[in-house]
């Protein structure tokens, strides 16, 4: 690494803001990438409900009986990393149980103060190769492995589901979002941008005519309108919003390429007759490289509002997928209720990731001011 970056990366780091961001971004990073390590509920999509249960406060805790389901075919370790591992067991809330010869006596949790008794031959909870065990043994199989006491930290959704399990998993959506719109954005304004700033002309034009077209229409509308003509799923809103949000960084490459094209250094360059795409490609595009950083942290941030904002609406990820605007979605008007935090735990994730994109995207603004 040059000394020059070195530099520049000691400035960022001398900005206690700045810091706190990146510390924000780089633990977004890691939870989302070991969301289902890290989670109480590695079902895919964290998508364990539990009916009974249903919004919860934050600390509670209930004993579970996990009742078999069938057997299932067991994925591959990095398969399960990436997308949860899929539950042969139906989790059903208890108060307390007792074993009574060989059947299990629960008190199955309906409400509180309100409950039911079940009872369960212990031949139908113990796998095949336990069934000729003592009935001491099959009792402590049970109390080890099929009963437990789960803690919701941060409570329960409308549906039973643990909102710690969906908020950690659902930041891997809130950062594809931003990472795929920042890719096609990027993609699209630099081809654009500096083809129209370097050859300027009709080609300028033409190119900036369109953009002022699009950069008239709202974004959520003309996300709207990209969504009803390739569909509405999981990566269709990803690239939907992608599409929209080239406009500004085309603008802004093809600002820096005019103000370049006449640099001395592209003038020797087109002297010993090298072609266009590679003086704009290798000597002109580096040279704006702090420009486009800025622009593409702001575009981190706005994607993520954007998909919060469609999640919201009903445009953006669909259930069962997690996503922090669906979760808003699902339960704002929890915020008039004594359940305000099913609300406003996913909006304080966004608020935070979006204040910490925008903060990188100021500082690296100001560091990279030449006139600094």
């Amino acid at each position: 690494m040059s000394d020059f970056h070195i530099f520049k990366l000691d400035k960022l780091l001398k900005r206690p803001s700045a810091v706190i961001a990146l510390c924000i971004i780089a633990l977004t990073c890691l939870v989302s990438i070991f969301a289902y390590i890290i989670a109480p509920d590695d079902t895919p999509s964290a998508n364990r409900m539990i009916i009974e249960l249903g919004a919860k406060q934050p600390g509670f805790s209930k004993q579970l009986l996990y009742l078999p389901k069938g057997s299932r075919a067991h994925d591959s370790r990095l398969f399960e990393l990436f997308n949860g591992t899929p539950s042969s067991y139906l989790a059903t809330p208890i108060n307390s149980y007792i074993f009574s010869g060989n059947n299990l006596i629960v008190h199955h949790y309906i409400d509180d103060g309100l409950e039911d008794t079940l009872s369960y031959p212990l031949s139908t909870l113990l796998p095949q190769d336990h069934l000729n065990d003592p009935l001491q043994a099959q009792q402590a199989y049970i109390k080890q492995h099929l009963i437990s006491t789960r803690t919701f930290y941060l409570g329960t959704d409308r549906y039973g589901r643990d909102i710690l399990s969906r908020l950690l998993v659902g930041a891997r959506v809130t950062l594809a979002v931003g990472m795929v719109a920042v890719l096609l954005s990027l993609t699209i304004g630099i081809l654009l941008g500096s083809v129209a700033g370097y050859f300027g002309g009709i080609i300028d034009k033409v190119v900036m005519w369109f953009i002022n077209i699009l950069y008239a229409i709202p974004t959520l509308l003309l996300v709207f309108a990209i969504t009803l003509t390739i569909g509405k799923g999981f990566w269709e809103i990803f690239i939907a919003i992608g599409l929209s949000m080239w406009v500004g960084a085309a603008r802004l490459i093809r600002g820096q390429v005019i103000a370049l094209r006449e640099m001395e250094y592209v003038t020797a360059a087109k002297a010993l007759g090298l072609s266009d795409m590679r003086i704009i490609f290798r000597h002109i595009l580096p040279n704006i490289a702090g420009p486009l950083m800025v622009i593409a942290a702001s575009n981190f941030a706005a994607a993520i509002l954007v998909e919060a904002g469609l999640s919201f609406l009903g445009f953006g990820v669909q259930p069962p997928h997690p996503s922090w605007g669906l979760m808003i979605k699902e339960h704002y008007n929890f915020l008039l209720t004594n359940r305000p935090l099913l609300a406003l735990i996913p909006g304080i994730a966004i608020m935070l990731l979006v204040y910490a994109f925008n903060i990188i995207g100021n500082a690296l603004r100001d560091i990279l001011d030449v006139r600094n």
